[in-house]
């Protein structure tokens, strides 16, 4: 059985589950680097929330061989227990005036999204797109983004310009930068057993000949924009009178590198290439691409 014979089977079953009062549809949704996912919507009369349950996590359990009704099974549990039951007043959206408090960007590569840049507003900057979401705060839903495009700008009456101003006041403010060494990131993921199996001594020394820095914002989603708020890039360079490599972890981080003469500019190339392919998941890609930050010129460019 194919994914998409897959879903319509799990689409039938919940629908029969929930009962006539429940419309269950599956939609493929474009997410980010071309990748799409296929997702089952549920929309009931009694609510305007309608969530959207990725189906690729239960394929590859019914792969695995979890039964189908117990798929099914769960993905009503998770409807009835975990998705608000309550309507959410959306007017607001409609007012350019209530949202632009929290307008805010993000960078996504440009080859692989040419359909999704078609559909959004967005900025060239170097290989990568500068794009645009609104970073809503909900009680019922909590904290999430939703995308803005050309349709919320014609409603809004604004422009690509207006949209960047706005975010760039907005983001660094809503999504405030971290950079931290590697040491203290990998300590973060370690427990402190593992981190002393690792360290016996306790020394804070792994990369200091050759310092690591991961640049990301305090929620590690979306980090990579912090490469560029206004002046940081800068901040971090004269603070330390070097020029810097900028290595893209993924759209979540950046790692910055003092550019000390040890490593060439193709070797890190290849790594950049080698982390994409087998550490990142392929919609959480950023590029391929080694960009330097030059702190005498002020500007980033891509070198390799």
């Amino acid at each position: 059985m194919e994914i998409n014979e897959f879903a319509g089977k799990v689409c039938n079953a919940v629908g029969k589950k929930l009962g006539r009062a429940y419309k269950v549809e599956v939609r493929e949704v474009q997410k980010n680097n071309g990748i799409v996912l296929h997702g089952l919507l549920i929309t009931a009369d009694s609510r305007n929330v309608i969530p959207t349950l990725y189906l690729e996590p239960f394929w590859e359990a019914y792969q695995s061989g979890t039964t189908l009704a117990e798929i099914v099974r769960r993905l009503v549990k998770i409807y009835r227990e975990e998705i608000p039951k309550a309507s959410i007043d959306m007017d607001f959206f409609r007012q350019f005036a209530e949202v632009s408090g929290r307008i805010c960007y993000r960078l996504v590569r440009q080859g692989g999204n040419e359909m999704l840049l078609q559909d959004v507003p967005h900025i060239p900057f170097l290989d990568l797109a500068i794009c645009f979401f609104y970073a809503y705060s909900s009680e019922i839903l909590g904290e999430g983004a939703i995308r803005i495009h050309n349709s919320h700008m014609e409603l809004w009456d604004t422009s690509t310009k207006e949209l960047l101003e706005l975010a760039q006041r907005n983001t660094p403010k809503l999504f405030p930068w971290r950079c931290n060494s590697m040491e203290q990131v990998l300590r973060e993921m370690m427990t402190e057993e593992e981190y002393r199996a690792e360290n016996p001594e306790g020394r804070e020394v792994l990369f200091a000949d050759n310092p690591l820095w991961v640049l990301s914002n305090a929620q590690r989603a979306y980090g990579a924009s912090c490469m560029i708020y206004p002046e940081l890039l800068k901040q971090l360079a004269e603070k330390e009178e070097r020029n810097f490599y900028i290595l893209p972890s993924s759209i979540h981080e950046v790692i910055l590198l003092a550019d000390q003469g040890m490593e060439t500019p193709e070797q890190l190339k290849d790594m950049i290439a080698e982390v994409n392919k087998t550490q990142v998941a392929p919609e959480e890609v950023l590029s391929d691409s080694l960009y330097y930050y030059d702190f005498r010129k002020k500007n980033i460019s891509i070198i390799f």
